[in-house]
């Protein structure tokens, strides 16, 4: 038997509740990384598929009624859609919102992080995976390693903090970085996430041994610096984190791949198309743009999405045998 509802919380058939909702705004991204999005597979979006504000202003509205109380924007590369502040300030106005958070390549950061403060945002996540100027070049196609840098620098200057670094660790690319990116987050006091390498890539081209797992990061940060665990905030939390004892700043390792927290998974994801996933590695998406567009009232979008989530699914299957990634990658998903 599926566990009952409890009152005023959006929960699945396994009665995790569902409190965070990541929202793409745009596929489209000025990097072409190859563990993501090099563009040699599918095609952009077109515009007219794509939500717009007001719509994503909506959907947001009736998942906080429902009992989401975190909202991250991401993409592809959010700050690429035009005005993103205007629908940051569409967000924070929101009643329930008590969280609101950005991912970002950083490109842009340092010269809209003060306005995304002002319209709202709270938080802002990085994505950098090289600190090396040649190697970030050969990563993400660009030569933006010093903007990168500026824009995290100017996040930290205007309060959105705190400014999380996220790396995605892939065998025989960066991995010798990670004591590097320890002595980053030591120096900056910033809060640096390792992330395990997943089968979300355009071209298909993961392997298992290019992953680098989080025990594997923790043992070679161990062999440069002292860390001391730090307990988890929530038991939905991605992140097993640890300090410096001597230092600010910390560290933490997602452990996707080698150690899946699918049990205590609290989000859903709404892609810039207007997909609902369930899951990051979901085979399936379900089409809200669809109904919101044929004139559905609020109720029935509620309705829609109850029933979305509780056919959540009980974890990714990237262990199995059977596996099978989906169709599109991490850039068309959304972070």
């Amino acid at each position: 038997m599926s566990p009952a509802l409890d009152e005023g919380v959006l929960q699945d058939s396994y009665g995790r509740a569902i409190r965070d909702l990541r929202i793409s705004v745009t596929d489209r991204c000025n990097y072409k990384c190859f563990y993501c999005k090099t563009g040699l597979g599918l095609k952009a979006v077109p515009r007219d598929r794509l939500l717009t504000y007001e719509e994503i202003e909506r959907l947001a509205r009736i998942f906080l009624e429902l009992g989401v109380v975190k909202l991250r924007v991401t993409g592809g590369e959010p700050l690429v859609r035009k005005s993103l502040e205007t629908l940051i300030e569409k967000l924070a106005a929101l009643s329930g919102v008590q969280d609101l958070a950005l991912t970002t390549n950083g490109f842009s950061l340092g010269k809209k992080a003060k306005l995304l403060k002002e319209s709202g945002l709270r938080r802002v996540t990085v994505s950098i995976d090289s600190l090396r100027r040649e190697r970030f070049r050969e990563m993400t196609g660009q030569d933006d390693l010093k903007n990168v840098l500026e824009g995290i620098r100017a996040a930290q200057e205007v309060g959105l903090e705190p400014v999380k670094v996220n790396c995605v660790v892939v065998r025989g690319w960066n991995d010798d970085e990670v004591p590097q990116f320890a002595a980053f987050a030591r120096e900056r006091s910033l809060h640096v996430r390792f992330i395990e390498f997943m089968p979300l890539d355009e071209d298909e081209k993961w392997t298992r041994d290019q992953v680098v797992t989080g025990d594997e990061v923790i043992e070679r940060i161990r062999e440069r610096f002292a860390l001391v665990p730090r307990p988890a905030e929530r038991t939905s939390d991605t992140s097993v984190n640890y300090g410096f004892p001597d230092a600010p700043g910390s560290v933490g390792v997602i452990t996707t791949v080698s150690k899946p927290f699918c049990g205590e998974c609290s989000r859903i994801r709404l892609t810039a198309d207007g997909k609902l996933r369930t899951c990051l590695f979901s085979l399936e998406e379900r089409d809200v743009r669809l109904l919101l567009r044929s004139g559905a009232t609020d109720e029935q979008v509620r309705q829609y999405i109850i029933r979305t989530v509780r056919n959540k699914e009980a974890g990714h299957r990237i262990n199995e045998p059977d596996f099978t990634p989906p169709p599109r990658s991490m850039s068309y998903i959304g972070g």
